[in-house]
């Protein structure tokens, strides 16, 4: 009987990847002296020690989290309307487009951990995507998932975290985004934050314009009848108030050129569609830019409409 070889210890638990090619080194010239089947379990072994230590480098590392000027409640909104509009940001297929499309968002995902810290969670998930970039390593068809969490910090201040992850499904490698996709999804979340606040001040001056012109339209108004009381009025002043007045709704007041016109919920083409207008429809222009107006419909529901989509009254 020759000399008894020295047992080494396996370790147990998650191998780091100097640990598995170590135990690699150790255990491939006792399977070549035994035969082709102990080899072979060998290398099984070790394709599922490998994709282990991916999965959990992947999760240990850092993740994006910034702080947003906005109360939670706007991120929130910001966020699911991210969540939901069928992109993942910041990657590509082959090098084809400028983002993944055909998300879809997800109540949960199995390729992140359970989130068990305070806060809303939501997840965007693609299945069946080609070598995404900007996952570094990855080389098969997989699956991607953005996992998002909104936290308030204060009445103000709310904490955005996002992580994107690939996983393969032949290997089931998991590879960690290099930070492109978690920055240019926040930055897309930034754009529509933004966007409610502009909103807001824009409503906010809109009114205070507003009712300037109203108190400016009772005071043109009660100087119209005290000049009828203490004089003979002539026999224009009648028209002369309704030309005012028709004055003053042109500057306020527009029409929709045509049916099919939508009311957006905020002033960007991907906005959500609030109504469906018809031509001739009449609004009041409570807030002005560039591009957009923001209205108050006869029935009182508030959005925007393009500019080129409205005309001054006839």
């Amino acid at each position: 009987m020759g000399p008894i070889a020295e047992q080494k210890e396996i370790p147990t638990g998650p191998l780091s990847r100097n640990q598995a090619l170590a135990l690699r080194e150790d255990l491939l010239p006792r399977a070549r002296g035994r035969g082709l089947r102990p080899a072979l379990s060998i290398f099984v072994l070790l394709a599922m020690v490998v994709p282990l230590y991916a999965k959990t480098k992947a999760d240990a590392e850092a993740n994006f989290s910034t702080e947003v000027q906005a109360p939670e409640s706007e991120v929130l909104q910001a966020v699911k309307d991210v969540v939901n509009d069928g992109m993942i940001q910041g990657s590509k297929e082959y090098n084809r487009d400028r983002y993944v499309e055909n998300a879809v968002a997800a109540p949960s995902s199995p390729l992140f951990p359970q989130w068990t810290d305070p806060g809303t969670v939501f997840y965007k998930v693609r299945t069946k995507v080609l070598a995404p970039m900007n996952f570094k390593g990855s080389n098969d068809e997989g699956t991607i998932a953005v996992r998002y969490v909104v936290q308030s910090k204060g009445p103000q201040q709310t904490i955005v975290r996002i992580d994107a992850v690939f996983v393969e499904d032949f290997r089931r490698v998991s590879h960690r985004s290099n930070g492109t996709v978690e920055s240019t999804e926040y930055k897309d979340i930034q754009e529509h934050v933004d966007a409610m606040e502009l909103q807001k001040k824009q409503a906010a001056e809109s009114e205070q314009h507003r009712q300037e012109v109203l108190a400016q339209r009772s005071l043109d108004e009660k100087k119209q009848q005290e000049q009828a009381s203490a004089v003979q009025p002539a026999p224009t002043s009648d028209e002369n108030l309704e030309q005012h007045i028709q004055n003053l709704r042109h500057e306020v007041e527009r029409v929709v050129k045509v049916s099919g016109t939508q009311l957006k919920s905020a002033p960007f083409a991907s906005a959500t569609n609030l109504k469906t207008m018809n031509g001739g429809d009449q609004v009041v222009v409570l807030i002005v830019t560039p591009y957009w107006y923001g209205v108050e419909t006869e029935e009182g529901q508030h959005g925007w409409i393009n500019r080129s989509e409205l005309e001054p009254l006839p």
